[in-house]
């Protein structure tokens, strides 16, 4: 392993979400003279920056969903349809995000036909075994992704607040391992992401049965040592079992059309200042002027 290259993977989606939402309750869309509101991307680049300081990276590489379709919604058509529409003041701040985010020399990735979620898995899984990698979101899915050398750094309420995972504490606390957490999923279903899994197994039976059968398959073969409530519950959701596991599960095969050398990182360039006067992303600005540490020095 490169013990000096550390790779930092952003979850835009989720950052930018979460930057949004946390000021757009009480109407703070912090629009720029040109009625653009700058809320969540203000957000998402200071949530990045803040990790940025904290993890020291030598790679940087931001994710994104392209689209609200992927491979998922062939395989379960109502697949996140449960979710409703972006409000009308997020919309114009998908892309300006990533336009931001180039201003602040920082690489985009996004797949048409995957989440974002998945360009990290296949990034993650790709450079773990080289270089050191960090995972920044607020979305447990990712936890399925631990192992040696991959950490998953989850957000936590206000900025620069992280619990930080790693394979070993995962374990530990949930008593499965990371891939194991992916059955979990597929028995429990996820709400959020509008697929059910197996009506009537809650997220308790499912870690135990998990940890008692090892997996799926050896849950299905072992089906005459459940209780007949849980059989007979796994045997008429069965296609709907298999479907949810797909469905659960990080596809950490995408095709991605660049390389690390596209990620490399040191600190905010002086041209990005001159890039924030001309968005008039003020709370951004602010947190830079304070963060010295942050910015090149020539």
């Amino acid at each position: 392993m490169k013990r000096d290259e550390h790779l930092l993977l952003i979850d835009g989606m989720a950052l930018l979400f979460r930057s949004f939402f946390a000021t757009a309750v009480t109407g703070q869309f912090m629009m720029n003279s040109k009625g653009l509101p700058t809320n969540g991307v203000q957000g998402f680049m200071k949530h990045l920056l803040m990790a940025a300081d904290h993890v020291k990276p030598s790679h940087i590489l931001v994710c994104w969903d392209m689209g609200s379709k992927t491979f998922r919604n062939e395989v379960y058509t109502d697949y996140k349809a449960n979710r409703n529409a972006p409000p009308v003041e997020l919309i114009p701040q998908f892309d300006l995000a990533k336009e931001v985010a180039e201003g602040f020399n920082l690489a985009n990735v996004g797949v048409p036909g995957y989440e974002a979620d998945d360009c990290i898995g296949t990034l993650a899984k790709a450079h773990h075994k080289e270089r050191m990698v960090t995972v920044l979101s607020g979305d447990q899915d990712l936890l399925q992704l631990l192992d040696d050398g991959i950490e998953i750094m989850l957000l936590k309420k206000g900025f620069g607040n992280y619990q930080t995972y790693t394979k070993e504490l995962f374990v530990e606390e949930r008593g499965i391992t990371p891939e194991q957490f992916i059955d979990v999923k597929a028995l429990m279903g996820d709400s959020s992401d509008g697929y059910p899994g197996v009506k009537g197994i809650g997220e308790k039976t499912a870690i135990k049965l998990i940890q008692e059968h090892d997996d799926i398959s050896g849950i299905l073969s072992n089906l005459d040592k459940l209780t007949p409530s849980q059989r007979k519950k796994i045997e008429s959701d069965l296609d709907m079992l298999h479907i949810s596991r797909k469905l659960a599960e990080i596809h950490c095969e995408v095709p991605l059309p660049l390389t690390i050398e596209n990620a490399v990182w040191s600190r905010v360039p002086h041209t990005s200042m001159s890039y924030i006067e001309e968005l008039e992303l003020k709370v951004l600005r602010r947190f830079l002027l304070s963060a010295d540490s942050l910015i090149a020095t020539s």
